[in-house]
This record gives structure tokens, sequence and C-alpha cells, in this order.
């Protein structure tokens, strides 16, 4: 984990939403070192823990995370999947129960900017674009979230595999769904076993539903959508 000056990273800070009203010279002027850590953090190493206090507003520069469920049995549930750009712990760090609900971890190199409480909240009062950019992230994260655990509460697997399905091929624009990830990951994203998701593919399969190879799964029947 190694500490980084705010100025190797200003051209990517600058280019995100929330922080676009500002000049480069104006976020330079404003992060001094005491009230931001920009680290870099090694592919599958913890960002943070399961009930850590949120004590940043962290903002990914460079690579992918994942926040992670693990069960009393080791299992793992990836509840959500954040890259370049995103913005994590905003929701919790003006809580009154301001910790960490999931395991943060890093899904690749990952290089994030920590920005500390009082960092947030000079740059709310200084700037109210900023304010207003900010309201609005912690407000698309709660939908997020809320549509997450629709997802992943109270359905079949089949259900599951379909929502998935409808998804991409609303991103995708097409019947062959290419699959940037693997059926292990896909199942961890969806909640269950990566044996149980290969039987309901293969069920699914013989019901004439879809056919799927390693890297894509082709919707054969259009009803599923």
């Amino acid at each position: 984990m190694i500490k980084i000056n705010i100025e190797n990273y200003i051209e990517a800070i600058v280019s995100i939403d929330l922080f676009n009203s500002f000049s480069k010279d104006d976020l330079i002027q404003q992060f001094s070192p005491c009230h931001y850590k920009i680290k870099k953090y090694d592919k599958g190493q913890m960002i943070h823990i399961q009930n850590e206090l949120c004590e940043s507003m962290d903002l990914i520069l460079k690579g992918t995370l994942s926040v992670q469920k693990i069960d009393e049995e080791g299992k793992i549930l990836k509840v959500a999947v954040f890259s370049g750009g995103d913005i994590l712990g905003a929701n919790l760090l003006f809580s009154n129960s301001n910790s960490y609900p999931m395991t943060i971890v890093a899904e690749s190199e990952t290089v994030i900017l920590h920005i500390n409480k009082e960092l947030v909240l000079e740059l709310c009062q200084k700037n109210t674009v900023f304010m207003t950019n900010l309201l609005t992230v912690i407000s698309n994260k709660t939908v997020v979230l809320t549509d997450k655990i629709d997802t992943i509460s109270l359905k079949t697997i089949r259900q599951k595999i379909t929502d998935f399905l409808k998804y991409e091929y609303h991103i995708q624009k097409s019947t062959i769904i290419k699959l940037n990830i693997s059926k292990k990951d896909l199942a961890e994203r969806l909640g269950i076993q990566r044996t149980s998701l290969s039987r309901e593919l293969n069920k699914m399969r013989k019901d004439g539903l879809i056919d799927y190879d390693f890297k894509t799964i082709r919707i054969k029947e259009k009803n599923l959508l």
C-alpha cells in the first residue's frame, strides 16, 4: 500500500462528475495533506472490513473493487462491483451508524482517494454544485442497493439468472450475452453456489430457453425478456 501525491491523479479527479465544478488549481489548493490519502491496493487486498468505522469518502481513481458479504460457512456474495470514477462511503460518512455493513475487496490493482469528513464538509460549504452532485451520488447508491436487495432476496435461481439476462440484454442490445466475468464470479454476484448456477443453466438449456459456452449465453426463448 503506497501513499501517492494528489497531483499525480488531478486529471482523473477533475474528469469525474462530482468534481467537475472545480479547476485543477482549486482542487490542489483544497486538498491539504492532512485531509486526504491516495493509496494503492493489490488484487485481493481488503480495503475495508465489515463493521469497520467509515472515516472517509472513497473515490476510485483506478481499478475495480467489490462489496462482499461472507456468511458463517465462508460463502461469498458479491453485492456490487465498482470501478474508476465510482464513490463509496458517502452514505455512511455522516450517518449515526457509520460502520461498513460488508467487506470491500480490491478485484484488481486499485488506486483510491480517501477524503476525510472535514474536507467533504468544506467542499460542500464552498461549492454548491459539489454538494448537489454529492447528494445525487448518495441518492443513486440508495436506489442501486434497494434494487440489489430485491434481486437477491426471495427469488429462485432461475429468476436470478433471468434478471441478469434481462439486464445484460438491454445493455448489450443483443440476445447473445457476452460474459466478461467467470461463472464463479457470476454465481457470487447472484448469491448462489457455482454448482447451483451450472445445474440451473443446464436445465434452462434442456428446456430450450438458452444455450451457452464459456464466453456467452444465447437467449433462445424471447419470453425470458
